[in-house]
């Protein structure tokens, strides 16, 4: 009778762990997961990692050695991902992903950004020349924190400071973005794109509907937007299949006048031929 019961709860226990939920059964992490991002101007910035306690332990100089390379937090290596170019404790940083290394020292730290995304992970050892930065970073005594946690803090339009805060210390690096060029830059290439759209619908009003009128309103408000050599081809064909060669003329010529600047100038030689055409009309 034992012999049967041993059987039937083996049974049973082989179909649990058979099952899905089994498999997707879900415990507390040690080190779990973390995220945090922070807008800076129009710069995104975000860092994920592994939380791991303190859990009565002694962390600097025991769980995290002096002077050796560290992961920064548990697991993988810690990512942080810049959507714009930055200055990371004052050294210029490409856009990218990058992970965070730091060497943590009784006389003071130092955070490196490292191009390899797969450190500590089966083969891929630290190796510093791969450093996109290396930054001296300013350390605080504060008030005890269990779980390593990264802190976005004093942040403006224009910096902010990334925090590693952990047992009873904070590492702090400033991070500076150039937000008036990133928007300056964000604000050309809406006007490049509005006065692009204008004259591809002034073309396609000319080319499909036939609509001259129509096309020459779209084409003489891509140019109110901005003027090229695009637009003002774009015109000056308009102008010309209306008759009005004058016109045409100008604007043929402010298109060839600006194409002369410009690489990708790939009506070079329409705008070349109906200059000749419409010199006498």
């Amino acid at each position: 009778m034992k012999n049967l019961a041993l059987g039937c709860l083996l049974s049973a226990l082989v179909a649990l762990v058979a099952t899905p939920a089994a498999a997707q059964l879900e415990l507390p992490a040690p080190s779990p997961s973390a995220k945090v991002m922070q807008r800076v101007g129009v710069t995104d910035i975000s860092i994920d990692y592994s939380s791991p306690g303190v859990k009565g332990r002694k962390i600097w100089g025991d769980v995290v050695p002096f002077d050796k390379p560290w992961r920064t937090g548990a697991n993988a290596a810690t990512k942080i991902t810049f959507s714009r170019d930055v200055t990371f404790g004052g050294k210029a940083v490409p856009a990218g992903t990058y992970s965070i290394v730091t060497l943590p020292s009784q006389k003071g730290w130092k955070v490196m950004l490292n191009k390899e995304l797969g450190l500590w992970a089966t083969p891929a050892p630290y190796v510093a020349s791969n450093d996109v930065a290396t930054v001296a970073a300013t350390t605080t005594e504060i008030p005890s924190r269990e779980r390593l946690t990264f802190i976005f803090s004093n942040t403006t339009d224009d910096a902010t400071s990334l925090d590693l805060e952990w047992e009873k210390l904070r590492v702090s690096v400033p991070i500076q973005v150039d937000s008036a060029a990133h928007a300056k830059a964000n604000i050309q290439a809406a006007v490049d794109g509005w006065s692009r759209m204008l004259a591809n619908a002034a073309r396609y009003m000319a080319d499909t509907q036939k609509d001259l009128p129509g096309a020459l309103k779209q084409a003489d408000a891509s140019v109110a937007v901005q003027s090229n050599w695009y637009n003002q081809w774009i015109r000056a064909d308009i102008l010309g299949r209306m008759g009005n060669y004058a016109e045409a003329r100008k604007s043929a010529q402010a298109a060839w006048d600006l194409g002369q600047k410009d690489k990708n100038f790939f009506f070079r030689d329409q705008v070349s031929k109906a200059l000749a055409d419409w010199k006498n009309k």
